[in-house]
């Protein structure tokens, strides 16, 4: 009996919580909705998980149907939302995947130059005198202050400042004959 009723009177009664209506209207629809979500996505395994998030969906949506059209056009219409839904979803993912892409590339480029920065100041170091190296290795290495450095040296304060002073005048030096 369900089989022959109209689909506007089906519809109606789905979204009034009639499971059989809502069943007869799957029947019917199924396929021709698969069909169309293929055509519009290009996919069939894209089509065939559309078609499941519609008709998952549907009941909440029919309560929304006002009958105005047919209800196959309605449908369709709910079809074409939501391939133009999913087709919003993946560019949005696409472009953030994209972006994550050159978030990542600047980060290894990153990582390149500080370990170059840190190979070629280790390199530099070698060229300082031992004092000089060990005043570096703690100012900076270990980040004390100049005053903790001082103490660990058995030297002044003032000693450790003018240290650091010929450490950046060496170190610069070393960057400009190296650029030559």
């Amino acid at each position: 009996m369900l089989m022959d009723t109209p689909d506007e009177i089906l519809a109606s009664s789905a979204a009034a919580g009639d499971r059989a209506a809502f069943g007869v209207l799957i029947q019917r629809h199924y396929d021709r909705v698969q069909g169309l979500a293929w055509r519009l996505t290009g996919s069939q395994a894209e089509a065939q998980d559309l078609t499941q998030d519609i008709f998952a969906a549907l009941p909440a949506k029919l309560r929304h149907w006002r009958a105005e059209a047919r209800f196959s056009t309605w449908l369709y219409r709910v079809v074409v939302n939501a391939a133009h839904d999913l087709r919003r979803r993946q560019a949005t993912r696409a472009k953030a995947s994209a972006g994550w892409g050159d978030w990542e590339t600047a980060r290894q480029d990153e990582i390149v130059a500080d370990r170059a920065r840190l190979d070629w100041l280790t390199q530099a170091m070698t060229q300082l005198s031992p004092e000089l190296r060990d005043t570096v290795a703690l100012v900076l290495g270990e980040e004390l202050t100049q005053a903790q450095a001082g103490e660990v040296l058995g030297l002044s304060e003032g000693t450790i400042a003018w240290r650091m002073a010929e450490v950046k005048k060496r170190l610069h030096a070393i960057a400009q004959e190296g650029a030559k």
